[in-house]
């Protein structure tokens, strides 16, 4: 197996994804793009040095979509791996002011606008040269694949989130496990995890929520016996964006296996075949399957994944992709702009962009909490 795949951003993100892939035998040839030509040359020369898959860097704005179908027709990748957006994730923590922490108070739908125009740029190029390569999303996945897939843009899977969960469910059940005399490999059981986009944080930080709702479903071994308590058995971890190692590292196995001639893999991932939130899968030769317990119907899954996504603010996606606020994001958003609270289209995305950048802005000289 071997394969070609194209990072779109170089970001935080971005960069630990490339920094795994180019020392990944798996990986022939690594195509990075960003908007500054100058550090993306240099960085792409320095993961060649640092692993065995060819790496090369291509100029790319995300926001141009006509240039992302011409990186599309002329490199043919076998998997885009999506990492841009407009306003980091992480933008608001480290930049703290009244508006920026009535957007956090609000939920991170609130920066949906800022998560959803490139992804939707790259589905379009995709669309219309008619790109047979899968697609994997780290932007918002648990919402943007389920508002895309009403347009019939819905990308393949998407990365973070459940599969960081599974990840420190398997991190402490490997220290549970681990032999008291020898190094014996013990095998772990099967972990399937149920969570949104809107648990992680909870998870990470260690801190269990009273609500139900509020946390993931773990099921173990192919019996499903729920084991909901290790998803905040951890270390308790900073959440910064030293997470993006995480996410990074429980990303390049579903990467791995969507290149042609890949093992078939068993994981938790967000967004897949267009649906909100993150499932238990199987990929097996490029296809996607969900890989539920039996215990559990793909509407209750469905209906789990809706539930959890209003602690995110999202009341609902219509038919069209639109998107409505809960009633507690839409207060909080219209102390900031009026507009910010209005039902969202995805075509109004990248304008709805401009008015929180200019609610951004507009905060006082030196104004903190």
């Amino acid at each position: 197996m071997s394969g070609r795949v194209l990072i779109i951003g170089l970001g935080d993100l971005g960069r630990r994804f490339a920094a795994s892939l180019a020392n990944d035998t798996e990986i022939r040839e690594l195509i990075l793009t960003g908007r500054n030509a100058v550090e993306g040359a240099s960085f792409a020369g320095l993961m060649a040095a640092c692993g065995a898959a060819r790496v090369r860097f291509v100029e790319l704005d995300a926001r141009d979509r006509s240039l992302i179908e011409q990186v599309l027709r002329q490199e043919q990748p076998d998997v885009v791996v999506q990492c841009a957006s407009l306003l980091s994730p992480w933008y608001l923590a480290s930049h703290l002011s009244l508006v920026t922490s009535g957007l956090q108070a609000a939920g991170f739908a609130a920066q949906l606008c800022a998560q959803l125009p490139l992804i939707m740029n790259v589905m379009e190029a995709a669309r219309c040269v008619d790109f047979r390569g899968a697609v994997v999303n780290c932007s918002y996945p648990d919402v943007t694949h389920p508002i895309l897939a009403r347009l019939g843009l819905s990308p393949t899977i998407g990365t973070g989130n459940v599969s960081m969960i599974q990840a420190r469910v398997r991190a402490v059940l490997h220290e549970r496990s681990a032999p008291e005399k020898d190094d014996s490999p013990v095998a772990l059981p099967l972990i399937r995890v149920l969570a949104h986009h809107a648990h992680v944080t909870s998870s990470v930080l260690s801190a269990r929520p009273e609500d139900a709702d509020a946390r993931p479903r773990v099921y173990l071994s192919e019996e499903a016996q729920r084991a909901d308590e290790l998803a905040y058995a951890g270390v308790s971890l900073q959440s910064n964006p030293t997470l993006n190692a995480l996410s990074a590292a429980s990303g390049v196995p579903v990467i791995r296996a969507l290149l042609p001639g890949s093992r078939p893999l068993r994981i938790s991932a967000p967004g897949p075949l267009g649906l909100p939130g993150g499932y238990p899968l199987r990929i097996m030769g490029g296809r996607i399957e969900l890989d539920l317990p039996d215990s559990l119907s793909l509407g209750e899954a469905v209906a789990f994944q809706n539930r959890s996504a209003r602690l995110d603010g999202v009341e609902s996606i219509g038919d069209d992709g639109t998107v409505t606020f809960t009633e507690p994001t839409q207060m909080i958003l219209r102390r900031i702009h009026p507009q910010l609270a209005e039902p969202l289209h995805p075509s109004e995305a990248a304008r709805r962009f401009e008015v929180l950048q200019s609610a951004l802005r507009s905060r006082p000289e030196g104004e903190r909490l």
